[in-house]
């Protein structure tokens, strides 16, 4: 075979070489992925009335999966078992309202942050204990388990004078149940939440926890660093984008 032939054979290997590793993409992009929701955490992630996922994070992954070309199922699941299902590889990110915090960035990697929320206390609008005294006179506060806010009321119990109940729920939407019927006092949340569980029904906010603001973020493994890297890609691109409005206003975040 002539030199000059044997280059071409070679040059057309190398050729088809790059072009294979190229459209291989990286392994995840070949399979769906499953996001990981809260199943009652509206407006973020939750199951609507005919049983199907939705929320403003549903609707903000689906766009991103779409640009980034990759698809993706949501999957809705209790809270507190939400990161170890993402590091037992039983979901592949969680992007449903989670709040970056350092405790769990010790476990998975975040994104950068999406929205940002208060912990906020609500109760009945008849209520008339206040914010200070619903911690102080042996008061029975509901809470999602397995939340930031969770975590909040644990630490202000350890707080001295403080007297107070924690009845922790599996949702918001629970305490938020119990709230009318007398079974809690109030219940904590975050403030987006709060505002949902609000809409035509007769809660007010009574007070605002005196702690730094919460940034949203997805969660993903921490080895998972090129899926981390797509995802805040696809975040830039949709925060960007026009649509990042409609969203905000659809699910009246804004």
């Amino acid at each position: 075979m002539a030199k000059g032939s044997r280059f071409g054979v070679l040059a057309g290997l190398l050729a088809a070489l790059v072009l294979c590793l190229t459209l291989s993409g990286p392994a995840w992009a070949e399979k769906t992925l499953v996001n990981g929701i809260d199943f009652g955490f509206p407006p973020f992630g939750f199951v609507d009335t005919q049983g199907n996922p939705a929320g403003f994070d549903v609707d903000s992954v689906n766009w991103i999966a779409e640009q980034m070309g990759f698809t993706v199922r949501h999957q809705p699941m209790d809270w507190d078992g939400i990161i170890p299902a993402l590091n037992t590889n039983r979901i592949d990110f969680i992007a449903s309202g989670m709040s970056i915090t350092e405790e769990r960035m010790k476990v998975v990697n975040f994104t950068i942050p999406y929205y940002e929320v208060t912990q906020v206390l609500v109760a009945n609008e008849a209520e008339e204990t206040s914010f200070e005294e619903m911690f102080t006179t042996g008061k029975k506060i509901g809470v999602q388990r397995g939340t930031n806010t969770h975590t909040l009321l644990i630490d202000k119990a350890k707080e001295p004078g403080m007297n107070f109940e924690i009845v922790a729920y599996d949702s918001t939407d629970l305490s938020m149940q119990d709230l009318p019927i007398g079974r809690i006092h109030a219940s904590a949340m975050d403030s987006s939440i709060a505002r949902e569980m609000k809409k035509g029904r007769a809660f007010k906010t009574i007070g605002t926890f005196d702690v730094p603001a919460d940034g949203y973020g997805y969660a993903v493994r921490k080895a998972d660093t090129e899926l981390l890297n797509t995802l805040n890609e696809g975040l830039k691109k949709l925060m960007a984008d026009p649509y990042w409005v409609e969203l905000k206003q659809k699910w009246e975040l804004e």
